[in-house]
C-alpha cells in the first residue's frame, strides 16, 4: 500500500474547505438572526414600558389637576365663609390661576433660550462655545 501522498492513494478524509465555509456562513446567519430577534424583543419591551410610563404620567397629571381644583375650591369656600361674594371669590381664584400660568410660561420660555442641538451646530460651524450663565456667576 502506498502512502497518502502517492498517486492513486485515497485522499485523507476530513472536512473540506467548502464544507467549513458553508457551515461558518450558516452559523453566522443563525447568530445574526438570534441577535435580530433579541433586538426586536428588546424594542418591544422598551415600547411597552414607554407606553406604561406615558399612561402613568397621564394618570399623575389628572390626579394633580384634580388636587389643584380641590385646593381652589377649598379657597373659594373659605372666602365665601369669610363673607366674600361669589364673584369676588371666583375672580380671586381665576386671578391666582392666571398668575400661576404666567409664572410657568416664563419658566418654560427661559428653558427655550437655546435651540435643540445648538451646541452641535456651533461645533460643526467652527464657532466658539458660548459661555453659560453659571460661568459668569462664579
Amino acid at each position: 500500500m502506498g502512502s497518502p501522498g502517492e498517486l492513486g492513494a485515497p485522499a485523507p478524509s476530513g472536512p473540506r474547505l467548502s464544507d467549513l465555509t458553508g457551515s461558518l456562513l450558516r452559523q453566522a446567519r443563525a447568530l445574526a438572526a438570534d441577535y435580530a430577534l433579541l433586538a426586536v424583543l428588546d424594542a418591544r419591551s422598551a415600547a411597552l414600558r414607554f407606553t406604561w410610563l406615558v399612561f402613568g404620567g397621564v394618570v399623575v397629571a389628572v390626579l394633580v389637576a384634580t388636587a389643584w381644583l380641590a385646593i381652589v375650591t377649598a379657597g373659594i369656600v373659605w372666602l365665601l365663609g369669610s363673607g366674600a361674594s361669589w364673584p369676588a371669590a371666583l375672580g380671586l381664584a381665576a386671578a391666582l390661576n392666571v398668575a400661576a400660568a404666567a409664572a410657568v410660561y416664563l419658566w418654560m420660555r427661559g428653558l427655550m433660550t437655546d435651540l435643540p442641538f445648538s451646541a452641535t451646530l456651533r461645533q460643526l460651524r467652527g464657532e466658539a462655545p458660548r459661555p453659560r450663565a453659571s460661568d459668569h456667576e462664579a
